[in-house]
């Protein structure tokens, strides 16, 4: 009798782990279960999409369902819920959203895949009209139809609405962001570029706080140069109005808006996988094995709502990004198509363009979570050229680089450049350090490429680690 794989969730890690899967055993019936009509898309880029560079939703697909389907042998069904997991039995239960009769699912393979949601975070009015999210393609849809009506309307023809619009010819809102995390700042940036006064307010005393305290300074400087009001330390309270929001209330004063983004974060969806007695980790997402296995034989997780385990501490951590859910999930298709393979580690690599700003994390750079996993961090700030001094072009890159003081090993980095300066793919050096657990001394002496068009004979990376190796002697 052939085997079935089972699959909860029709994004990244579930599409992946189906398409792996059928493509090594053929033979393998592959059943996906996604609520949505929308599979294999990326959100990623939903904040491009409000902003008006990609123009359709469509764009964002990687593989439509008709090719699951049709090319690749896999048995789709979007429109349906699972909403229970008997491993007892070895079958899901799933429902038609739209109604109709429920139907049971055997499986001899299960990967739950249910992702993430949208943080709402503990702030009154957060159920108003004109309250938004970004964590679907439907909440990216109506985000995008929001800005079309904005722009239609006589009132975006009103350069002297607020301090924000002052340098506009055309412009549009109050509008608020509360986040001053990747959604935020990207959504910030898609309103701006539209025309609208944007207030971004963030409670923290910094945006980007996974980044060192000099790549979240440039960030917030550059935002404030392109006319975004950063509200630093500023906790909302409420989202006034009536039926529909129309100030936001904070613990130092009020600000009228019109539409409000909530930016504040993303938590794992567990629920159907608690209910079926798969444990969770210290990070509130799933626990699992390096197979990506759970405590449920043959229940495995993968994506935005399981755990991971952190490359340089070996301890779980909870990152959702797209890159860990796609290799995840192959690597629970290589698994139930009969080649064990673990799932590999994460070092929290990440970035983001903020305007003409781009920036950059890896590891650890935070000297309390560097502390607290047995480290006595050391780090270094420095300022160097992107290209040659002599080539016509090139910029600053900013690079914040850590290092344990007794070993010398590599725990982070954090950088920032303008746009195309190289933040980012220098990065990857360091994410390269970080796997081998080199030192700083080991860093140094990497042989990275050089040429005038590209970076100066000691390439910003080799700097870094030069003025830290340097602290450490």
């Amino acid at each position: 009798m052939t085997d079935s794989f089972v699959v909860v969730g029709g994004d990244a890690a579930g599409m992946s782990a189906a398409s792996k899967a059928k493509r090594d055993d053929p033979d393998l019936e592959v059943v996906v279960f996604e609520k949505g009509e929308w599979v294999s898309y990326g959100a990623c880029g939903l904040p491009y999409y409000v902003k008006g560079e990609i123009q359709s939703l469509e764009a964002l697909v990687s593989v439509t369902p008709e090719e699951f389907r049709e090319e690749r042998d896999i048995d789709l069904r979007t429109g349906q819920e699972v909403v229970e997991i008997d491993p007892d039995a070895g079958t899901v239960t799933a429902e038609p959203v739209d109604g109709g009769e429920s139907i049971v699912q055997p499986y001899d393979h299960l990967l739950i895949a249910t992702g993430a949601e949208a943080i709402a975070p503990p702030i009154d009015g957060t159920d108003r009209e004109g309250v938004y999210t970004l964590g679907s393609m439907s909440d990216g849809k109506e985000l995008r139809e929001y800005v079309a009506r904005a722009r239609s309307q006589e009132t975006f023809q009103q350069p002297d609405r607020g301090p924000a619009c002052q340098h506009l010819e055309e412009c549009a809102g109050p509008v608020a962001v509360v986040g001053g995390g990747y959604i935020g700042i990207e959504m910030a940036e898609a309103l701006a570029a539209n025309g609208f006064e944007v207030n971004l307010f963030q409670r923290g005393d910094r945006v980007l706080k996974g980044f060192s305290e000099a790549t979240s300074e440039a960030v917030a400087d550059h935002l404030r140069e392109e006319d975004v009001l950063v509200h630093l330390g500023a906790d909302v309270l409420e989202l006034a109005g009536d039926d529909a929001v129309e100030t936001v209330v904070t613990d130092d004063g009020r600000i009228d808006v019109e539409m409000v983004l909530l930016g504040t974060g993303v938590r794992p969806r567990t629920a159907l996988a608690t209910d079926a007695g798969v444990e969770l980790g210290p990070t509130g997402a799933i626990a699992t094995d390096a197979y990506r296995e759970t405590n449920v034989p043959d229940v495995y997780a993968a994506g935005d709502c399981a755990e991971a385990t952190h490359t340089v501490t070996g301890e779980p951590v909870y990152v959702p990004l797209a890159l860990t859910a796609n290799r995840h999930g192959r690597a629970v298709g290589q698994t139930v198509a009969g080649t064990p393979t673990e799932g590999g580690s994460v070092a929290g690599t990440a970035a983001i363009k903020a305007f003409d700003v781009e920036a950059a994390r890896t590891g650890i750079v935070d000297h309390e979570e560097a502390t607290a996993a047995g480290f006595d961090p050391v780090t270094k700030t420095i300022d160097a050229n992107s290209r040659a001094g002599y080539y016509p072009a090139g910029g600053t890159v900013t690079i914040t680089l850590t290092a344990d003081r007794e070993t010398g090993r590599v725990l982070g980095a954090s950088l920032v450049s303008e746009y195309g300066e190289g933040a980012v793919h220098r990065s990857h050096a360091i994410v390269g350090a970080l796997a081998e657990e080199a030192t700083v001394f080991d860093l140094e002496n990497y042989d990275l490429a050089y040429a005038p068009p590209f970076n100066t004979t000691w390439d910003p990376v080799l700097v870094a680690a030069k003025v830290l190796s340097g602290a450490l002697r």
